[in-house]
């Protein structure tokens, strides 16, 4: 069973910094894209970000120059180095696994979650 499991979301004034973390487990061979999405209240889900296996990036126009993501393949990691946030920025934080290759074959999984909340 793969886990997906975020932390590093928390209140941050605007301006600030925060760094999310995503670790997935769980008989995983691979992870073909890896990736950040949010939810903030009334609003869809949308795409932050995301990080292929062999290092393609993808940004959505509001975060490019202020958020950076990368991934560490070996720990089945991805990471989202939020500067410069803004209040705006307050959601719900998703980490999204596309294509991952499982002992039970290729799927999609979604983590839990983490609150990201940008105020003074």
């Amino acid at each position: 069973q793969v886990q997906v499991e975020e932390s590093g979301g928390g209140l941050v004034q605007p301006g600030g910094s925060l760094r999310l973390s995503c670790a997935a487990s769980g008989n995983i061979f691979s992870i073909n894209v890896m990736g950040w999405y949010r939810q903030a209240p009334g609003k869809q889900r949308e795409l932050v970000a995301t990080i292929t296996l062999s290092g393609t990036l993808n940004y959505a126009d509001f975060v490019k120059g202020r958020f950076t993501i990368s991934r560490d393949n070996a720990k089945n990691t991805v990471y989202l180095q939020m500067n410069s946030l803004k209040p705006e920025d307050t959601a719900v934080y998703y980490c999204n696994l596309r294509n991952a290759w499982t002992r039970i074959g290729l799927g999609d999984y979604w983590g839990q979650g983490t609150q990201v909340t940008v105020s003074s």
